[in-house]
């Protein structure tokens, strides 16, 4: 049986979502990131990476496994 090996990635919150859209403040409880220098492990599919790339002015990748 082959081993299902899910990939993972590390997001530490970077910046304020003090004076940001609501949308991009929904993204960052969306990715459970809510205070600065928070960090979450998430699974590594293309709708966190797009959830990502929406807030990247704010967050910064720590690790992708």
């Amino acid at each position: 049986m082959a081993k299902a090996t899910t990939k993972t990635i590390k997001v530490e919150q970077t910046g304020s979502a003090i004076r940001r859209h609501s949308s991009q403040r929904e993204t960052l409880i969306g990715l459970r990131l809510n205070k600065i220098g928070r960090v979450s492990e998430l699974q590594d599919s293309p709708a966190v990476r797009g959830m990502i790339a929406k807030v990247q002015h704010l967050v910064r990748i720590v690790d992708e496994k």
